[in-house]
């Protein structure tokens, strides 16, 4: 029987998971008061305004009631506002604050410093490689 070090699939879960708790411990460590998901929210929002609140949980890999806590605690920070959709009033608009483009701008630098050092010593080849399997392997699955 394989051992788990071996298995693919864990290797990749196992890496996502890593550089998820090195983010966080980076952004907290500078201060930020915003978690990842809450980061990747934002930015879905931001890159995808009008989304609906069911399309962004597909976007962030999460489910409609991880989404709509994360969206509460969101509006709570001042980071979003919800509106009343005028078209169907039982959905929100959800419009990102000046403050949640703030801490967007404010946190992107570090993004990167994180990204350059989860990926030191790796070579755009070797990424280039890796996206090119990663998406084949998303295709295979969908």
């Amino acid at each position: 029987m394989e051992k788990l070090k071996d298995i693919t699939f864990y290797n990749m879960d196992k890496a996502i998971r890593s550089y998820r708790v090195f983010a966080q411990k980076r952004l907290r460590e500078h201060g930020y008061k915003i978690t990842i998901d809450q980061w990747l929210i934002i930015k879905s929002i931001l890159e995808n305004p009008g989304i609906s609140q069911q399309d962004l949980g597909g976007l962030v890999f999460k489910d409609n009631a991880s989404v709509t806590r994360i969206i509460d605690l969101l509006v709570k920070s001042g980071y979003l506002e919800r509106e009343v959709n005028q078209n169907d009033r039982r959905r929100s608009v959800l419009k990102v604050t000046e403050t949640g483009r703030t801490i967007i701008d404010n946190v992107q630098a570090l993004v990167l410093q994180n990204r350059q050092a989860a990926l030191g010593g790796v070579s755009a080849e070797a990424l280039q490689t890796l996206n090119q399997t990663l998406n084949q392997i998303i295709q295979n699955c969908n």
